[in-house]
């Protein structure tokens, strides 16, 4: 059984973790060919959102603890580096819209990808946990750095020392993640998202990711500068021109992603 499940849909890449089994949690084989999808996402034009969830009850459960304390496996330096650490620097590298779409459960790994994607999107019976405290361990995956980005220093001291479960609906209202949507419709609701993101202006969207990113640095001079930069590099694209167009003409702007 493949561990990663991939599908083209339209203009959306929809990426599915699966190893239902043990709730999703990655082993070196999956977090590898999770690897080698997203850079397909990245240099396939075609490709203009891309849509994260998975197989099952749950989204992830982080990592393979069986594959962590066996002698004969990756230590945990490795799996850090090697594993999370590639698989984050892609998803916010990659200039294209990433949905994180949870449909159950997110821990420790997997709780950290989702919040690392563009937009982040829960059941309303899903749950988040840093579980990383609870066995001795320290968020990893980027929990440290976009965790009280998102929702404050003491918010996240709390939820990763004390290792709380935050209901979706909570995450939402936290501003953790963007929406949470019923069970029944959230397969509907949330790969909208990802439809209507894949007809919009890719490159734009793509730049606001880089401008986005960098304001985690830069001061405020340096951030209007970038902004300057990028929007007239945005000004160039086809789709500015299509948009300028089709609102001066009332009509509905067809944007091509470039």
């Amino acid at each position: 059984m493949e561990s990663i499940l991939f599908e083209k849909i339209g203009g959306v890449a929809k990426i599915t973790l699966n190893r239902p089994n043990v709730f999703n949690s990655f082993n070196r084989e999956m977090a590898l060919a999770f690897q080698l999808r997203l850079d397909e996402c990245e240099k396939d034009d075609t490709i203009r959102a891309i849509y994260i969830t998975g197989e099952g009850k749950a989204f992830c459960a982080g990592q393979d603890l069986a594959e962590a304390i066996d002698p004969n496996g990756p230590e945990l330096t490795k799996i850090v580096s090697e594993h999370y650490n590639p698989i984050i620097t892609r998803l916010r590298k990659i200039e294209k819209p990433i949905i994180g779409a949870v449909n159950g459960v997110a821990a420790g790994a997997g709780a950290n990808i989702a919040l690392a994607c563009d937009i982040c999107v829960a059941t309303e019976s899903s749950s988040f946990i840093q579980a990383f405290s609870k066995i001795g361990l320290i968020p990893d995956s980027g929990g440290t750095y976009f965790l009280p980005r998102i929702i404050g220093l003491q918010k996240a001291s709390a939820l990763t020392m004390l290792g709380d479960k935050v209901s979706a609906k909570d995450a939402e209202q936290m501003g953790m993640i963007y929406k949470s949507f019923s069970d029944d419709t959230f397969k509907v609701e949330s790969f909208k998202i990802a439809e209507t993101l894949s007809k919009m202006p890719t490159k734009g969207i793509g730049l606001t990711k880089r401008a986005l990113n960098e304001s985690f640095n830069n001061t405020l001079e340096q951030q209007l500068k970038l902004e300057d930069e990028l929007q007239t590099a945005a000004g160039k694209t086809h789709d500015y021109n299509e948009g300028v167009n089709a609102f001066l003409e009332k009509r509905k702007p067809e944007f091509k992603g470039n």
